[in-house]
């Protein structure tokens, strides 16, 4: 999740104008994301027990990065694709819905950087969330959708009063 928060949080700095492109791990990996909101339920739910117990706490849903990053940048109204594979996969802008942000038509938005490569990384994150479901009556409530929408948002939200207050003389935690 971190690096796809980092991504996120570069793609919006890219959109606003202040960085190229953002560097990303390899886009066909999948990865199952949840809210935190979900997962808090969840422990709530497991203190509730008489007896401790073992759980897994997933949505036992998988998405591959590539259409995390996708989304993300739809939220905005970028339409992007990919092109080569491996090492050499990029993702450039077709077409931009937003007036707000000054990309243009053709910009590479995304780039593979070996940096972000783990040694031991897997292809599949995937979790069971059986026994949380028979046991707990849990399950997860918000999608991999919502999530991409709260995190753009909140993005957005950060990056236009960071650039808010750089624009009128003050000083602020990024460096653009």
């Amino acid at each position: 999740m971190l690096v796809l928060r980092l991504q996120n949080i570069q793609g919006m700095l890219m959109v606003s104008g202040h960085i190229k492109a953002p560097g990303s791990n390899k886009v066909a990996y999948m990865r199952e994301w949840g809210h935190a909101k979900d997962f808090v339920d969840a422990m709530w739910r497991i203190l509730q027990l008489d007896m401790p117990d073992d759980f897994v706490i997933a949505t036992g849903i998988t998405t591959e990065v590539r259409k995390f990053v996708k989304m993300a940048f739809e939220e905005v109204g970028f339409e992007i694709e990919f092109r080569g594979s491996g090492i050499n996969e990029k993702a450039f802008v077709p077409k931009c819905n937003n007036p707000e942000y000054s990309v243009k038509t053709g910009q590479e938005i995304v780039a593979i950087d070996p940096y972000y490569f783990r040694t031991t990384e897997v292809d599949i994150l995937l979790g069971d969330p059986t026994k949380a479901k028979k046991l707990l009556n849990w399950e997860s409530k918000y999608t991999v959708r919502d999530l991409v929408n709260e995190m753009v948002a909140s993005d957005i939200h950060h990056f236009k009063g960071e650039k808010l207050l750089k624009e009128n003389g003050f000083q602020t935690k990024i460096s653009w």
